[in-house]
């Protein structure tokens, strides 16, 4: 049987966890034969502890699958995939509809939590995202504005030690109905998409191309 070896930018059991499901969901997709093992590797994601953009996000995902290639391709870690996965938040400014044409429009902010995934097989790369769920203004203001690690301020809001580790700030605000873990294997499940789907998005290109 195949053995499709998938790496991971980190260590911590929700990300490794997330993945593991995720391959499990698509591995035949990949291959009818197909049976995938998962290791994960720490490695640095070049941005800050907790992203405030949805670029630094996706940057961060990108840098620790890059820095995954770049040591299967030193070592021959034998690795197929490189999974690079980051979380955070996202800051939208939308326009606030105002009640007299006297006053304007006020720009009001909205923040985010998003879980990202990049991956790349060394010669194609691609992002898979999850769900979004806003994140309550007190919180934000922990993180964005006093510069306090998402991990430590969503701790101390729930009244709890290592949620990071358990359901994260997502099982938090979601009253568990979501976890940190299944936010991670949807954006996986979707960064993996044109590997797994890997005909349909070839029609689409060849189709673009004739047009």
């Amino acid at each position: 049987m195949q053995k499709i070896l998938i790496a991971v930018g980190s260590s911590r059991k929700p990300k490794l966890n997330a993945v593991i499901s995720a391959a499990e969901s698509f591995a035949s997709l990949l291959s009818a034969e197909a049976s995938c093992e998962v290791v994960g590797i720490e490695v640095p994601s070049g941005v800050s502890h907790t992203p405030s953009t949805q670029a630094e996000l996706m940057r961060g995902a990108r840098l620790r699958a890059e820095a995954l290639l770049e040591l299967n391709q030193r070592e021959s870690r034998g690795w197929s995939f490189c999974v690079g996965l980051e979380g955070g938040l996202d800051v939208v400014h939308e326009p606030a509809i105002s009640r007299s044409a006297s006053d304007g429009e006020v720009p009001s902010c909205r923040v985010f939590l998003e879980s990202w995934a990049y991956v790349t097989d060394g010669q194609d790369g691609y992002f898979g995202r999850s769900a979004a769920v806003e994140v309550p203004e007190a919180l934000a203001r922990e993180v964005l504005d006093l510069g306090m690690e998402l991990s430590v301020a969503i701790d101390k809001f729930a009244g709890a030690i290592g949620i990071r580790d358990a359901q994260g700030a997502w099982g938090v605000l979601s009253s568990n109905l979501i976890s940190r873990q299944e936010a991670f294997r949807i954006a996986v499940i979707a960064a993996f998409a044109p590997f797994y789907n890997r005909k349909m998005y070839q029609q689409v290109s060849a189709a673009s191309a004739r047009s």
